[in-house]
């Protein structure tokens, strides 16, 4: 079958429009977190010089680094950094529902999802990471990487919501996995626990709208997804709000229990809220995780 070429085009083109905005976005954002390499070294086997130290107990004569040593009236061990790439797999929700701002002075819950996703894997970039996406990109490193993240970050699906995608996870590496998680939960849980038989660790970031929080909507209200399959119409919609965040605050705790028992990590972050505040957060759970 062959593809109208006009709509085709004009997608690319509009896909394309987005990358360089959401490129520089994660830059700027990744550089005021005033992390990178430093907050990721450590001592250990490796090339790379990193500190000096004062020789304490236990440490053996050959690691005293004489010269520095003669400048002083102690001795001092040189110590080299510890640099074991990790591999790092993002899966960031690309569904329809993701497409969803209750308010025009706030972004869509997909486009902070992609910055922050974006910005994490500058900095584990910076930090000697390889990063990828699940059943996309193999993870690499490198500015060329980063971009081609970026490229694939842009794509969005039709789909209603969306589901973690494992493919080209690699076993006891690390992931991401950024999403409403509004839809089905058992694919998350599925997801997780395979993630943990390989001896993968991650963290699972939430994002919601403040609307999705506070439910304040009132009288009579027509509710529809955003790609348009689903829709309620009520006439009291405040008569639903009690029943809604008592499911909202039931998902939450369930997400927060899957992975407590897998191991990873849960973060929730409101698209009214800093997304620096966010980033720093992520990527001090990868520090956790990765035993930094």
């Amino acid at each position: 079958m062959t593809l109208p070429i006009a709509p085709l085009r004009s997608r690319a083109e509009a896909e394309a429009a987005r990358l360089p905005p959401l490129l520089a976005r994660a830059e700027h954002l990744a550089g005021a977190v005033l992390l990178g390499e430093h907050g990721r070294r450590r001592s250990g086997l490796g090339d790379d010089f990193w500190q000096y130290r004062p020789v304490q107990p236990g440490d053996s004569r050959r690691h005293i680094d004489w010269r520095r040593s003669a400048r002083s009236d102690m001795q001092y061990v040189r110590q080299r950094e510890w640099q074991i790439a990790q591999s790092v797999m993002l899966w960031v929700d690309n569904s329809a529902s993701m497409n969803f701002s209750s308010d025009d002075n706030l972004p869509q819950k997909s486009d902070r999802a992609r910055l922050l996703a974006l910005a994490v894997a500058v900095l584990l970039n910076r930090a000697g990471e390889r990063v990828g996406i699940t059943g996309t990109l193999p993870p690499r490193r490198g500015n060329a990487q980063i971009t081609r993240l970026a490229e694939v970050l842009v794509r969005e699906s039709d789909a209603d919501y969306g589901s973690p995608d494992m493919r080209g996870m690699q076993s006891h590496g690390r992931a991401l996995f950024v999403s409403d998680f509004m839809g089905n939960v058992d694919p998350v849980r599925t997801a997780l626990t395979s993630s943990a038989d390989r001896g993968v660790q991650g963290v699972l970031m939430q994002v919601l709208d403040p609307a999705e929080e506070a439910f304040p909507y009132r009288g009579r209200t027509i509710f529809e997804s955003v790609a348009g399959t689903l829709a309620h119409e009520t006439l009291k919609a405040n008569a639903l709000r009690d029943r809604y965040l008592e499911r909202l605050a039931e998902r939450k705790a369930e997400l927060r229990a899957i992975c407590a028992a897998t191991g990873w990590q849960y973060g929730l972050h409101h698209t009214s809220d800093s997304p620096q505040s966010a980033l720093l957060w992520l990527y001090r759970a990868f520090d956790r995780s990765m035993g930094r």
